[in-house]
């Protein structure tokens, strides 16, 4: 059912595209009607905003390389450092495109034709290169062959347009004014049903917002085929809906960052396995509640847990239960805990649970309640956990006196653990 929903679904959003484009191209050529001529320092603006952004997200996307070694980042990286460039020069020939009068502007600019092929073009290779090899080996070596790739892509585009026969020439009374603008469109629409396809199977935020910026790019130049002359409504629309793709792209490409800076924050101070805090993490706690108990003369308690019989549970039902039963230990301290309360993996399966506010009465209670819910999970087999606690400052003023006096009380116990064990196995044999 779900799948005929879906099916549904996809269907209606092909209508509604369609729809919009028949909208968008009623409204592209209303616009072909109007009298409106930007204002030249506008457009200048929009031309240079344009290339900032391209030059923003380049930069933004060398730093996700740095971190994901990803081809197709890297790859849009130059690509889009590219285009910038080429728009800035055209920027600085804006002026003497408009002082060359009617005959200069009845061909479309050059820049536009080469800067937006090669983008295009750009997005195409990196998503083959990501499907033949999706991630870099070599990082130097990748960036020196993406850099040659997108520069000889773009070396060939500028070749082609520049040995053609005849310039892209505007038609003022045709049906499409500047049918060359359809090539482009042509080839974002490539991209964009292959970033779609991309999208499917691993659908990432980015990568949405990556998709509609590349379809707003087709849309640019959908709204660029009408346009008749040098400024007008079509034109300076199509410039606006090309930038504020680009500020898409970079406001994604941002985020995207942002989740992922947070993501590597999240590990560094977490355990992979059990989400717990890490020894690093623990450290940490322990020293600021030395610090502050210090200053509030209110005590602090540290618990120090050790799964019994970890090895041979490893032994006789493999390791992905042994992984399984420290993750219940994991789930128990962090279900049965309180918000202030910081559990953390140190080791393979010793636990430590730092109890703020706490002092030896309560650490028992602590350390009981814990040995009895896991003990009583329900799961098999069965595990128990010995526990030793610590109290600041009775049992220690520093944190190496601290992690001593718990470690004493957790073997003590595990050493009385496991007599109780050793004495049933005997009573079992008799």
């Amino acid at each position: 059912m779900w799948n005929q929903i879906r099916g549904l679904l996809r269907r209606l959003s092909w209508v509604f595209a369609a729809a919009g484009a028949v909208a968008l191209l009623g409204l592209t050529v209303r616009l072909r009607e109007l009298p409106f001529s930007s204002d030249p320092v506008f457009f200048s603006y929009l031309q240079i905003v344009g290339s900032l952004l391209c030059f923003t997200y380049a930069a933004t996307a060398l730093v996700r390389f740095r971190g994901t070694h990803d081809r197709r980042t890297l790859i849009l990286a130059f690509g889009f450092a590219l285009s910038g460039v080429i728009e800035t020069v055209a920027t600085f020939h804006f002026f003497d495109l408009l002082n060359a009068g009617s005959a200069g502007q009845s061909h479309v600019p050059l820049a536009w034709m080469v800067s937006r092929t090669l983008l295009a073009l750009v997005l195409i290779a990196a998503l083959v290169v990501e499907r033949r090899i999706p991630n870099s080996r070599d990082p130097g070596r990748e960036t020196a062959v993406a850099l040659i790739v997108v520069v000889g892509v773009a070396y060939l585009t500028s070749v082609a347009y520049l040995g053609f026969p005849s310039e892209p020439v505007i038609y003022p009374h045709a049906l499409l004014a500047r049918p060359w603008d359809l090539f482009p469109a042509a080839l974002f629409m490539v991209a964009g049903f292959g970033f779609g396809f991309r999208r499917r199977r691993r659908p990432v935020f980015f990568d949405r917002i990556f998709d509609v910026a590349i379809w707003m790019n087709v849309a640019c130049h959908v709204i660029a085929s009408q346009s008749e002359r040098f400024l007008d409504a079509p034109f300076t629309l199509a410039q606006a809906v090309k930038v504020s793709s680009y500020a898409l792209v970079l406001a994604g490409a941002l985020l995207e960052n942002a989740r992922l800076f947070d993501q590597v924050q999240q590990l560094a101070v977490t355990d992979s396995l059990t989400g717990l805090a890490n020894y690093r993490t623990l450290i940490n706690v322990v020293e600021s509640e030395i610090q502050r108990s210090s200053r509030t003369g209110r005590p602090f308690a540290l618990l120090l847990l050790d799964l019994d019989g970890l090895k041979a549970i490893n032994d006789r039902h493999g390791h992905l239960v042994g992984s399984h039963a420290i993750c219940r230990l994991a789930s128990v301290l962090r279900v049965h805990s309180r918000a202030m309360d910081t559990a953390a993996r140190y080791g393979g399966d010793e636990f430590a649970l730092v109890l703020p506010e706490a002092g030896r009465e309560a650490a028992g209670l602590v350390s009981k309640r814990i040995r009895e819910r896991l003990a009583s999970d329900g799961e098999v087999p069965r595990v128990t956990v010995s526990v030793g606690a610590a109290v600041f400052p009775q049992d220690g003023e520093t944190l190496d006196a601290l992690f001593n006096s718990a470690d004493r009380a957790l073997y003590g116990m595990k050493g009385y653990t496991d007599g109780i064990h050793t004495l049933a196995r005997i009573a079992a044999c008799l």
